[in-house]
């Protein structure tokens, strides 16, 4: 184990916990590993799949998180694969092809492409070693953040058989953020042979937690960011507020930068860059940010607005001071917090007639007649969808969330899908038209040299490539390309940034629809009860913080003698 770790991490040590895990899983044990943020998870199973003959499949259900992972392990000369949403059938077919008979060590796959008769196909083929579930809460419909596509897990699970464990590929689960309930129920429901919970301590003796009340929350910030050196990430609820509070600090003399969900791609790659090398101080986020960043020095995690959950607080907060060094974690709230509490959880469960009504309402805005549909993948622009019907956008957006807990439908987080081009004549007729140019002809040789398969169906290209090897222009490459679509030489798909739907049933008749009533009530008060928990830490004051956490998580333990409580009562 060590030598694996030393060959390709260069560490000279395991962190608390990650021995004994990764003794587990190879000894073929299914194993569930409860560890904080920042406590290396992806070790835990990285370290034997690489001991064990065979591919490793790991289950993840962030796209940003699996390519990061990727490129990661391609840096360091491991091979690995991913299957995503966004990919056409040709690039899934391709790959997985590459699972079954190539060399590579890990296939990442989003949860909704387990379901696929093509995947399951392919996965009987593979050698695996290990089948890695991570975020493995979302397969609990008692977690914060359950995912249908999750319960296809313990299915493929069945359905296939790697020749070093013959009888069962073991399972190694992972996630940061589970309570005793959500985790007996994450075992039972990936078909532990026997439960086998290690725990790796959720204490953080270098993090300082505090929650203050306040009513001027930027004064209040900005103390934070004045009074603490280093490196730090601002929690907020919305895009719109991460770029307010982005142009105050940086009025204020603080080195602040805004990413969310709604920049370009490129831009928040930059700006993500920027901060990890230290070139940006402050990033000011909504929760689209920290997923699987390895930065060890943030001194500081602030949430300016109140998260809906011990789960999403502690997980956030969590990714400050993972150096071991001292850092802190501050809530800062007010009564108008907990008043927009109590309106989420009634924008977040719309009555069960609207959400019915918005499933038929999608069908229609996306097409797809009755009995229709069964996996297939839409691009979905829901501000587009809420206008058509004139709709409130995040009522609507809940209504699309339930149906997916419900398992009807997965809405993938936006992704931006590749252009695509294909010939649209043979090779033969290709040589027989007259360009005109030879600066086109030239263009078409670069296309079909970087290209293969462009005569037999679409390709994803990538345009700053192509504009790189030819030494063109990137407006030029997408110049030429217009044209010879415009003269029927090609098919070209220009790239997108869309979420996309998959439909995991066909379209089905109103009456057809079940979204039962009891479990619509059930997770209701489950989300309220989370909500109460993370409003009674802010207003507690007669406890440690640091003891309430650990406790909501099942762990008993002493003050920790730095968060703000302890702290005022030394």
């Amino acid at each position: 184990m060590l030598a694996t770790l030393k060959k390709y991490w260069e560490y000279e040590g395991f962190r608390p916990k990650q021995e004994e895990i990764i003794s587990e899983a190879l000894a073929g044990r299914d194993v569930l590993a409860l560890m904080p943020t920042g406590g290396g998870k992806s070790i835990c199973f990285q370290v034997p799949a690489l001991m064990k003959e065979g591919i490793c499949i790991v289950v993840s259900p962030l796209i940003a998180l699996m390519k990061d992972q990727v490129e990661n392990l391609r840096r360091r000369g491991i091979p690995a694969l991913l299957v995503c949403a966004g990919m056409s059938y040709r690039e899934i077919d391709a790959t997985l092809d590459n699972a079954v008979y190539g060399d590579y060590k890990f296939l990442y796959v989003s949860p909704e492409r387990l379901r696929t008769d093509l995947f399951l196909a392919r996965a009987a083929k593979m050698n695996i070693n290990y089948l890695v579930v991570d975020e493995a809460h979302c397969i609990s419909q008692w977690g914060y953040d359950f995912r249908p596509d999750y319960l296809m897990i313990s299915e493929v699970r069945s359905k296939i058989a790697g020749t070093a464990f013959p009888s069962k590929v073991p399972v190694i689960a992972l996630t940061a953020t589970a309570t005793e309930d959500v985790a007996e129920d994450i075992m039972a429901r990936l078909g532990f042979d026997k439960p086998n919970l290690l725990v790796s301590g959720f204490e953080r003796p270098n993090l300082s937690y505090s929650a203050r009340k306040c009513e001027n929350k930027l004064g209040q910030l900005l103390k934070v960011c004045n009074g603490v050196q280093g490196s730090g990430i601002v929690y907020v609820a919305r895009r719109r507020t991460a770029e307010e509070v982005t142009a105050f600090l940086t009025s204020q003399g603080v080195d602040a930068a805004a990413y969310h969900a709604g920049m370009n791609g490129k831009v928040r790659a930059a700006v993500q860059d920027a901060w990890k090398k230290g070139e940006k101080r402050v990033i000011v986020s909504t929760n689209a940010f920290g997923m699987g960043i390895d930065k060890g020095d943030v001194r500081f995690v602030c949430h300016y607005d109140m998260p809906q959950s011990p789960e999403a607080y502690f997980q956030e907060a969590g990714r400050a001071g993972r150096d071991g060094k001292k850092s802190y974690a501050l809530l800062i709230w007010n009564s108008t917090d907990l008043k927009r509490l109590a309106q989420i959880l009634q924008t977040t469960f719309p009555p069960l007639d609207y959400i019915k009504d918005i499933y038929q309402k999608v069908h229609n805005f996306l097409k797809i007649p009755y009995e229709e549909g069964r996996d297939k993948g839409y691009k979905f622009d829901i501000a587009a969808f809420a206008k058509q019907y004139k709709l409130q956008v995040s009522k609507a957006y809940y209504a699309i969330k339930y149906i997916e807990m419900s398992g009807y439908w997965t809405l993938t987080e936006e992704l931006e899908i590749p252009s695509k081009i294909s010939m649209s004549v043979s090779r033969d007729e290709l040589y027989g038209i007259q360009l005109g140019n030879t600066e086109t002809d030239t263009f078409l040789k670069v296309l079909m040299r970087m290209y293969e398969g462009l005569f037999s169906g679409y390709v994803s290209i990538d345009e700053e490539r192509i504009a790189s090897v030819g030494k063109y222009s990137v407006l030029a490459v997408e110049s030429k390309l217009k044209w010879l679509a415009s003269r029927r030489i090609i098919h070209y798909i220009p790239k997108i940034k869309s979420p996309v739907l998959y439909l995991a049933t066909e379209r089905l008749y109103p009456d057809n629809l079940r979204l039962d009533k009891t479990e619509y009530d059930s997770r209701v008060a489950r989300s309220k009860a989370r909500q109460d928990a993370i409003a009674n830490y802010v207003q507690n004051e007669g406890r440690c913080r640091s003891q309430m956490l650990l406790e909501y998580f099942g762990q008993k333990s002493e003050p920790c003698g730095v968060c703000d409580w302890c702290l005022s009562h030394r």
